[in-house]
């Protein structure tokens, strides 16, 4: 298989008002991008060849989230260029395309001060998660195509004698008078220029800021062409299938000779901690293996995990993770509203297998897997393999399963040992059981709410006391050969602390001992805490006699962009007010720098809930692409209700044990709900959209239930045995 780093997209823009210091650009703006011949690279992110193709790096992984769409429209709008000859690559493995976010959002809080600087000055911090790829880098990109943009226009000015600001790039060409020089034509002799102090594009001056452009990989995905991590192909390469032991467990034994009798099968690899087979075809591997029937052994688990959760509130007193007012004083002669809300430890239930690729060309070794922390993959798979990471190359595929799962890319150790065993390249691939058994889970949480209702309804004191892990921590320890035990950081408790302006709050944390591998989800734990925010305010609003959408309202005075979404949400699903005998639930929620109201429209119909109907209202700032943020909310609503309504799995030797999609009864097409997404016009700085969906489905569903029902449903999954 030829790998073609670069893709040709259709498509294109933002945007002057802003001024790019003229400091921050160094002369000829060298970077680490690679000019090919008849390009021009204009410093990280963006190329010209002599054709007048413009070619984007994108720092973040596409992961159907639609990034290798947005940031190129960035670049496309604040540059000028043609959208028909804007084409995308993935960016190089180098530190200058860490997230930016990285240390603003705690991910490395937990490495201490000298590491967390090491592992973001090497590039590690290349990470697409927290729906942080449009909050990091669309203000960069944006001031990397103003620079290249004035670039242009200098060249052009110099060439016909005139003043730059009697120039205009648009098209993809720069036009003054009657007069037009294209990209391509402009590109060498812009490349050497260095910049004077840059303007932004003004917003009115945008041409493709904000389109619902379609999305450039859909035609692909659609007809197939779309290379992922399974669809690599390379000479003479063979296939293998592997069975892992549980955490801290070992293979204790398998039937060889069962194996040798599969046609194609060329060689076993057994290990304490993995069994592989690799043969001609994956699905000879796969027979083999299976008929092969290794045996592991592993740690007992329990078959709730609830007690364990209760058991950290009750072991110690939690940490004090965040404090206003005075809660004791308050409630300390009051009788408190209290509820308790729990959210089992969730599969990402994804449908993309994990996948890796490995072949040794000489002394370099090649690695192609789908991975969204590219550097820590790069490392690890240096370290299997006892080499540097200059005699690697790794491929970040396209990622098949936008849950998450995908951080960590766990097949990357066993295709670069079998690859070196047979000395030809070997593709591992681990069956849908095997990658739901070593899934590493959300961590859920057991929440326990009091709130004390104030003077006239709205409350005067909250409180959160809530056991929960640190998905995305222990992801990241993983990845880096780190401890992942500790106290909890924001990574793990970001969303406790509710929007609203209650005088007294305390969000007391603790930290659950889980015998089971936790891991990075979408939308977490943001979507476990806003179940039991958005569920427990229901609870007061009833309590106060007041009607939800007013109750909320009352205490949202210093947040008008989240209460503008209440508003428009309940305006767009012409919201009844929620009383007995409503089928419509309310919930809103601001994270990832954006802001959401959801009503739904639910029901329960043959001991299992129905929801008819979703209607969002976002502010998620200024918006890049209306398409792709309306798919990301409608997509991670619909995501948020398979997780809402699935099976809970059963727990054996520190796994969730595999079952069939069938089995866990994810929500099929029938079952999908309307979905309704309103979007604001916003021109503060742009949030994330990944995550926002998932954050609100369960509380509105769940509200939902109470105002048909007059059950309260305070489990996820929903549990309608144990509703109150």
């Amino acid at each position: 298989m030829n790998v073609d780093r670069r893709t040709l997209l259709i498509g294109g823009g933002v945007g002057v008002g802003l001024i790019v210091a003229f400091a921050a650009w160094p002369w000829g703006l060298d970077g680490d991008l690679e000019a090919e011949a008849g390009e021009q690279a204009f410093g990280n992110y963006i190329k010209i060849d002599r054709d007048g193709r413009v070619t984007v790096a994108v720092p973040q992984v596409e992961t159907g989230q639609g990034i290798w769409t947005a940031l190129p429209q960035v670049v496309a709008d604040e540059l000028g260029a043609a959208w028909d000859r804007v084409g995308v690559e993935p960016a190089p493995l180098t530190s200058a395309y860490g997230n930016p976010l990285a240390r603003d959002e705690g991910w490395l809080a937990g490495f201490g001060p000298l590491r967390a600087r090491r592992i973001a000055g090497d590039g590690r911090t290349r990470i697409t998660a927290g729906s942080t790829s449009i909050r990091a880098f669309e203000q960069p990109m944006r001031e990397a195509a103003a620079v290249a943009r004035a670039m242009l226009v200098g060249a052009a000015a110099d060439r016909w004698n005139v003043a730059s600001e009697d120039c205009e790039a648009a098209d993809g060409r720069v036009t003054s008078g009657g007069r037009t020089l294209t990209f391509g034509e402009l590109a060498e002799a812009a490349a050497g220029r260095s910049p004077g102090p840059v303007a932004l594009r003004q917003a009115s001056a945008a041409r493709l800021s904000g389109k619902p452009l379609p999305r450039l990989d859909g035609p692909s995905k659609s007809n197939g062409s779309l290379r992922f991590a399974g669809d690599v192909r390379l000479p003479a390469m063979l296939f293998a299938s592997a069975r892992l032991a549980p955490p801290g467990g070992r293979l204790t034994g398998f039937s060889r000779e069962a194996m040798t009798r599969v046609p194609g099968v060329r060689h076993v690899a057994a290990r304490d901690g993995w069994i592989g087979v690799v043969a001609d075809s994956w699905w000879a591997a796969e027979r083999a293996i299976e008929a092969a029937n290794p045996r592991f052994i592993g740690t007992r688990t329990p078959a709730d995990l609830r007690p364990l959760f209760e058991d950290a509130l009750a072991a110690d007193d939690p940490h004090e993770w965040f404090s206003r007012g005075d809660y004791d004083e308050v409630t300390a002669d009051a009788r408190a509203l209290a509820a308790t809300y729990f959210v089992a430890p969730a599969q990402h239930l994804g449908l993309e297998p994990l996948t890796a690729t490995a072949r040794f060309t000489g002394e370099a070794l090649e690695v192609w897997t789908p991975t969204q922390a590219p550097g820590f993959a790069r490392a690890r798979a240096a370290s299997a393999a006892g080499r540097s990471e200059a005699r690697l190359i790794l491929y970040p595929m396209p990622v098949g399963d936008q849950g998450g799962r995908a951080i960590e890319a766990d097949a990357v150790q066993i295709a670069i040992e079998l690859a070196r065993l047979m000395q030809r390249p070997v593709q591992v691939t681990l069956p849908q059981s095997t990658s739901q058994n070593h899934d590493g889970l959300s961590p859920g949480a057991l929440a326990r709410m009091t709130g004390l209702p104030g003077p006239g309804g709205p409350t005067a004191a909250w409180q959160m006391r809530v056991a929960t892990a640190d998905g995305l921590g222990s992801s990241l320890a993983r990845l880096a050969g780190a401890d992942a035990s500790g106290k909890l950081g924001r990574t793990g408790i970001d969303g406790a602390v509710p929007p609203y302006a209650i005088p007294n709050v305390r969000v007391l944390a603790a930290r659950a001992e889980l015998p089971i591998a936790t891991g990075y989800m979408r939308g977490s734990p943001q979507r476990e805490l806003c179940f039991a925010t958005e569920s427990f305010v229901d609870e007061l609003a009833r309590a106060a006699g007041m009607e939800p959408l007013a109750f909320r309202m009352s205490m949202l005075g210093g947040q008008p962009r989240l209460a503008r979404c209440l508003q428009a949400a309940a305006s767009a699903a012409q919201w009844d007010g929620g009383g007995r005998g409503s089928t419509m639930g309310l919930a809103g929620c601001s994270a990832f720098g954006s802001h959401i109201g959801l009503v739904a429209v639910a029901s329960i119909e043959g001991q299992r809930v129905r929801v008819h109907k979703l209607v969002a209202a976002v502010d998620c700032g200024r918006v890049v692409n209306a398409s792709l943020v309306t798919q990301q909310i409608g997509g991670g609503l619909i995501w948020a209700l398979g997780q809402a309504t699935a099976v809970q799995p059963e727990w054996v030797a520190g796994m969730a044990r595999s079952r069939s999609m069938s089995g866990i009864a994810l929500p099929r097409i029938g079952d999908s709900p309307e979905v309704v997404v309103k979007l604001s016009n916003s021109n503060d700085p742009p949030g994330g959209v990944s995550g926002l969906g998932t954050t609100v489905l369960a509380p509105a569903v769940a509200n939902a239930i109470f105002s048909a029902t007059g059950k309260r449903l305070r489990d996820l999954p929903f549990d309608l045995a144990a509703a109150a």
